[in-house]
């Protein structure tokens, strides 16, 4: 598995220590990739190198096909984004782009992202960010805390997501000259009929869906990368992006949910009975307001789709609900996120309530 992070690393730790609980030194806005495995019963942890060689990418234009500039400086995430998308294609298996929450540490994150690969048959790419929180009893400052690295690690985010997508046109444009070239292989002397079998062609292929999600304070993170107008993520990356039981206001949130774009749904998740979000309101006293992940009040947002999960069974007061008990209990509630994280319209497993502006498991 790879990690996106903005962590602050240690290249003298080993193992998971190697990532720090405060930003880069070099600031929040510095991204690094990590290797993770499991070896041994032990985390095994490989930052990848910066720079390619010119030759590694040589090496990978000519294997996949690319149309790169080889003079251009290429780093160590093209390597790791060719063979996550090769990967993807190969498997047939759709992308899952995490952004996870408050007092959450590194291995918390894995742990997470490896059930959710086991749940939905998806291939997790985490983005981690300083929110190691204060552990199972934490306080507001603690709290408030993870919420000031939520901030300024936004611009990482923002980072981030125009790498997979720029990695996501390298890919889709190398893909359309293969099926160009075929077509125009067999039907040299026919243009309409190349053009056809182009057009089919494409149209057959397994597309490789990539969609977000964010987790509690992760949609704090990715709200905040709404704040400037110098943004990345308002632009078409993701098939489906999943606002799941969102720590930030639902006061106004509809200002920035409706410069999301995607190809298929926003999904924001709702739980009123959210014990986690219940306490996050509490924390800081009179400053917070209700949170949009157990709020359903004022879904105003015209291009979202608002889930109301509160009354399904085996849910109760769950935060994450994704997975776990509640999955395990409920298995509407999985056939509904296996849906969604793999890039697909949840439509068929979902009612419209009118009176509440929200959908229900059907």
């Amino acid at each position: 598995m790879y990690l996106i992070t903005n962590r602050k690393l240690s290249t003298r730790k080993q193992g998971l220590d190697v990532f720090g609980k405060t930003p880069n030194i070099k600031g929040p806005k510095e991204l690094r990739l990590v290797k993770v495995e499991r070896v041994n019963d032990q985390w095994v942890t490989t930052p990848v190198d910066d720079l390619l060689p010119k030759k590694n990418v040589k090496r990978l234009k000519n294997q996949y096909q690319l149309d790169i500039d080889v003079n251009e400086r290429w780093y160590g995430s093209l390597d790791v984004a060719c063979e996550i998308y090769t990967r993807a294609k190969n498997e047939n298996k759709s992308i899952l782009f995490f952004v996870h929450g408050y007092n959450n540490d590194v291995e918390d994150v894995i742990n997470a992202a490896l059930e959710i690969e086991a749940l939905y048959n998806v291939i997790v790419v985490p983005f981690t960010w300083p929110a190691n929180g204060g552990g199972a009893v934490s306080g507001t400052a603690v709290y408030l805390s993870d919420k000031s690295d939520a901030r300024v690690s936004s611009s990482a985010l923002d980072r981030a997501i125009e790498k997979v997508h720029g990695f996501h046109q390298i890919f889709s444009s190398a893909s359309q000259a293969s099926n160009r070239n075929k077509a125009y292989q067999k039907h040299k002397d026919n243009p309409e009929a190349a053009a056809a079998l182009f057009t089919r062609l494409t149209e057959s292929e397994c597309h490789v869906k990539i969609s977000l999600l964010c987790h509690s304070m992760g949609n704090y993170v990715f709200k905040h990368v709404f704040s400037t107008t110098d943004r990345f993520s308002s632009n078409l990356v993701f098939d489906n992006i999943c606002l799941v039981a969102a720590d930030t206001n639902n006061h106004d949130h509809a200002r920035w949910v409706e410069q999301l774009d995607v190809r298929k749904r926003v999904y924001v998740v709702i739980n009123e009975d959210d014990s986690a979000l219940k306490v996050s309101r509490i924390k800081p006293g009179r400053e917070q307001k209700a949170r949009l992940g157990h709020y359903l009040k004022n879904l105003s947002a015209d291009n979202a789709s608002y889930i109301d999960l509160t009354s399904s069974e085996g849910l109760g007061s769950e935060h994450t609900y994704f997975k776990g008990d509640t999955v395990k209990a409920n298995a509407d509630i999985q056939k509904f996120f296996n849906e969604i994280f793999n890039g697909r319209a949840a439509d068929d497993c979902l009612s419209y309530r009118p009176d509440i502006r929200a959908y229900r498991l059907s």
